[in-house]
C-alpha cells in the first residue's frame, strides 16, 4: 500500500477519533508539510530502517531536535498502526534514532519588568489586560485563562477552578474561540487566588457583559488576538519580546523565590508530577537555595 494513501486513512480513521482536535490539526500539518512530500511515494513495505533513518537525518539538518521528535512521533504512530491493522507484516519505526532533544530554556521577566507590566495594567483600567496579571499570579496557560467563566471563580473562597481550555478555530474567514478539554488530567485543578487580586476581579464581575471573564469589545477573544495584545504591550513598555508563556514561567520562578515548595508549585501548575517542575525550574530553585544558604551563613559572622 502506498504510504501517502495510508497516511490519509490513518489520520481520518485512527488519529482523528482518538486525539484532541488541536493535536489532530498538528498531525495533519506535519503529514502535509514534512512526511508526505518526503516519504509519501514509498510503499509502506519499502520504509526500511535505512530509509527512515535517512529521513530523520535530513530533518535534523534543518530543524531543532524537539521539532524532529514531533515529526518522527507521527511517523512511528502511523507505521505501528499500519502493522496492527494488517496493512504491512513488518515495520521498522523502532529503529529510528532521534537526535537528542534538549530541554527548552526557561525564560522569565525580571522583577523590574514585571512591575512595569503590572503598573501599566493597573493604570489602564482595562479588564481585558488584567488577564496578564492573572497569569503572573496563578501560572495559568493562555488557553486556560481565556476559557475561564465567572462560575469558575469563587470570590468568597478565593479559588479559581481550571476545568477547561480553549483553542483557536478557523471559521468563516476568521479565528474563533473553541472550548476544549484541559491539556492533561492533572490540568484540572483549583488554584488559590492571592487576596490582592480580589478587588479587581470583583469590579470586573460587576461590569461583566459576558459569561467569560476575559473578552474583547466584540465579545469573543481568540488566543491569537490576545497574544498580539500582549506583544503590543511589551513593545509599548520597551520590554524585549517574549512569548505569552513567559508569564507562566515568571509565576513559577517568583513562587520559588518566595519559598514555595516544589510539590505545591507542581499542583498549582498542573504538572503530572513534581519531577517535571523540578527539572524545568532547577535553575531558579538553585538560585533560591543559594540565597537561603547565604542567609544561614550570616550566623557565622
Amino acid at each position: 500500500m502506498n504510504y501517502d494513501n495510508w497516511l490519509k486513512e490513518w489520520l481520518l480513521n485512527w488519529a482523528k477519533p482518538l486525539v484532541k482536535p488541536r493535536t489532530y490539526e498538528r498531525y495533519v500539518a506535519i503529514v502535509r508539510t514534512q512526511v508526505a512530500p518526503r516519504l509519501g511515494k514509498f510503499n509502506i513495505s519499502e520504509l526500511t530502517a535505512n530509509v527512515l533513518q535517512q529521513f530523520a537525518a535530513e530533518l535534523s539538518a534543518s530543524y531543532s531536535p524537539n521539532t524532529v521528535a514531533g515529526i518522527i512521533a507521527v511517523v512511528k504512530s502511523s507505521l505501528v498502526c499500519a502493522k496492527e491493522s494488517g496493512k504491512v507484516s513488518k515495520q521498522f519505526s523502532a529503529c529510528i534514532k532521534n537526535p537528542k532533544a534538549g530541554e527548552k530554556e526557561v525564560t522569565c521577566f525580571t522583577l523590574k519588568e514585571q512591575r512595569k507590566i503590572e503598573n501599566y495594567v493597573k493604570k489602564s483600567g482595562k479588564p481585558k489586560l488584567f488577564g496578564i496579571v492573572m497569569c503572573l499570579y496563578t501560572g495559568l496557560r493562555i488557553g486556560e485563562l481565556l476559557a475561564l467563566e465567572w462560575g469558575d471563580i469563587d470570590l468568597k473562597r478565593h479559588v479559581v477552578s481550571v476545568n477547561k481550555s480553549c483553542r483557536d478555530q478557523w471559521e468563516n474567514g476568521r479565528y474563533i474561540k473553541a472550548i476544549d478539554t484541559p491539556k492533561t488530567r492533572n490540568s484540572v485543578r483549583k488554584i488559590p487566588l492571592p487576596k490582592s487580586l480580589l478587588p479587581y476581579l470583583k469590579v470586573m464581575k460587576e461590569g461583566a457583559g459576558s459569561g467569560y471573564v476575559f473578552t474583547s469589545y466584540k465579545g469573543d477573544l481568540p488566543i491569537r488576538s490576545y497574544q498580539r495584545t500582549f506583544e503590543n504591550l511589551l513593545e509599548k513598555l520597551g520590554i524585549p519580546h517574549r512569548g505569552f508563556h513567559t508569564l507562566r514561567h515568571t509565576f513559577a520562578t517568583r513562587a520559588l523565590e518566595c519559598g514555595m515548595d516544589v510539590k505545591t508549585l507542581s499542583v498549582i501548575l498542573g504538572h503530572t508530577n513534581p519531577a517535571i517542575t523540578l527539572k524545568r525550574y532547577a535553575h531558579s530553585l538553585t538560585e533560591h537555595q543559594s540565597a537561603m544558604m547565604n542567609k544561614l551563613g550570616k550566623m557565622f559572622n
